[in-house]
């Protein structure tokens, strides 16, 4: 990254639908995601954005979840998270 850092991306996650299978995690190219110590009603772990600067929005993390309960987006031009 050059200069300021600008978010390119942004990380959504529907908790309730985790099922903590690490996946997300695992596979994101950026490492923008950890496991919480939180737990969600099914007492899973869920992952939460740790590093959101580095989100390219790249929706990898949606495309490995089995349960749609993440997903990335890009930001709209000149968009902050």
């Amino acid at each position: 990254m050059c200069g300021g850092s600008v978010t390119k991306g942004k990380v959504s996650i529907v908790v309730e639908r985790c099922k903590s299978c690490g996946f997300c995690i695992e596979f994101c190219p950026s490492h923008v995601l950890a496991f919480s110590s939180a737990f969600n009603a099914k007492g899973y772990h869920v992952p939460h954005v740790v590093h959101p600067e580095n989100c390219s929005g790249c929706d990898l993390c949606g495309m490995y979840c089995p349960d749609f309960a993440i997903y990335g987006k890009k930001n709209a031009q000149g968009e902050k998270q």
